[in-house]
């Protein structure tokens, strides 16, 4: 997404850029760096791994930093590697590091606790959608609905949605009384609509903040 949004806005910034080539992960306290690199190797070429350890007792925290060579090799590394390393960018390191791995922390391990729940229930249909979805039937269209409890940027949103092809518009709408962020989403055919639901309904945006897609009724026979 970072990639897409930046060769969009034209931006001529290096592409071996750190904010583009180091991801952050949650891994077991066992681990030593060369299990960290063992595990990441076959993503790309690795230039450094770190773990991020106790300053006082020289404990693992569980958590490290993989840098590669290219952003493309570190964005399928955060696309392909298990699910239980929680793998997303990193922060730049002239940002608070200790602020950002605290905020990682609590943030996966709250969703962890909580399962598949959504972690803002302003309005209860999204909830119940999420907790419902595996055993309803669905009316597909082309057309979706994207919520969020932060606001969204109609650029950074258009930019991430895009990478599916066949968008058609995207339409951010705001709520004066709330922070929270609504959009409608267009996609051109349905199964470019499901494709996309698929890879970003929970998906963090920004990391920590997770969007809810579901299809909105667009007039057409969902039969098709």
């Amino acid at each position: 997404v970072f990639i897409a949004q930046s060769r969009a806005s034209g931006s001529h910034r290096d592409v071996e850029d750190e904010e583009l080539t180091r991801i952050f992960v949650m891994i077991p306290k066992s681990y030593t760096e060369e299990d960290l690199r063992e595990k990441f190797k076959m993503y790309g070429d690795i230039e450094y791994c770190s773990i991020i350890k106790n300053k006082t007792t020289g404990e693992s925290k569980g958590l490290g930093y993989v840098r590669y060579l290219k952003p493309s090799q570190a964005a399928r590394a955060i696309e392909e590697c298990d699910r239980s390393y929680r793998a997303i960018l990193a922060e730049p390191k002239n940002k608070s590091s200790e602020s950002f791995e605290h905020d990682y922390y609590s943030n996966n391990t709250r969703q962890e606790s909580r399962g598949n729940t959504l972690p803002f229930c302003g309005q209860p249909e999204f909830c119940n959608f999420e907790k419902n979805e595996s055993r309803i039937q669905e009316s597909v269209s082309k057309r979706l609905s994207v919520v969020s409890r932060l606001p969204f940027v109609q650029e950074q949103l258009f930019a991430l949605f895009d990478l599916v092809p066949g968008l058609e518009y995207c339409d951010v709408q705001r709520d004066p009384h709330t922070n929270s962020g609504y959009a409608v989403i267009q996609y051109s055919t349905a199964a470019s609509a499901i494709y996309a639901k698929y890879k970003l309904h929970g998906f963090e945006y920004p990391p920590g903040n997770r969007l809810t897609v579901i299809f909105l009724e667009d007039g057409s026979d969902s039969s098709e």
